[in-house]
């Protein structure tokens, strides 16, 4: 691996060592605080609309009953309904409440004034470049077809 490549790798590992400082800062703000461990479920909820327990679980990497006393936290906390599964009346499908939804809504606006006011401070040459090397980033990221194709040969 170049030498160059491995110093950006570090620059980049520290500068998301910031924007998590940054946007923990910001969750942290919120009244009342959410465990992370429960604003992910509730992430991953909104995310997945489709939910149930096991599928909960596996995206934890938790066992079900692990995940089953996060839900009891939440569903107490007024955050999450457990209802049936209109297709299967075994299931159970997990959805958010709408002071969850809300919730939700004010972190991810809180993050963005959070993310905004540090971007504010860096010079606009800068941030632009900074959006151009982010937008790299995703896209270099994202399998490729020849990644693709090494999977069908494999």
């Amino acid at each position: 691996m170049d030498h160059r490549v491995t110093h950006v790798a570090a620059a980049v590992e520290s500068a998301v060592e910031s924007l998590v400082s940054v946007l923990d800062a910001a969750r942290v703000a919120q009244a009342p605080t959410v465990p992370p461990a429960q604003l992910r479920v509730l992430t991953f909820i909104s995310d997945n609309r489709q939910t149930n327990m096991s599928r909960l679980a596996e995206a934890l990497d938790v066992v079900p009953s692990s995940a089953s006393r996060l839900c009891d936290r939440l569903e107490a906390a007024g955050l999450l309904r457990r209802v049936p599964d209109p297709r299967d009346r075994r299931e159970v499908r997990l959805m958010l409440t709408p002071a969850a939804r809300r919730l939700l809504d004010q972190i991810r606006e809180r993050r963005r004034v959070a993310l905004a006011e540090v971007l504010d401070r860096m010079p606009e040459q800068a941030r632009d470049e900074l959006q151009r090397s982010l937008a790299a980033f995703a896209e270099a990221s994202e399998p490729g077809e020849e990644d693709t194709a090494d999977l069908r040969t494999a």
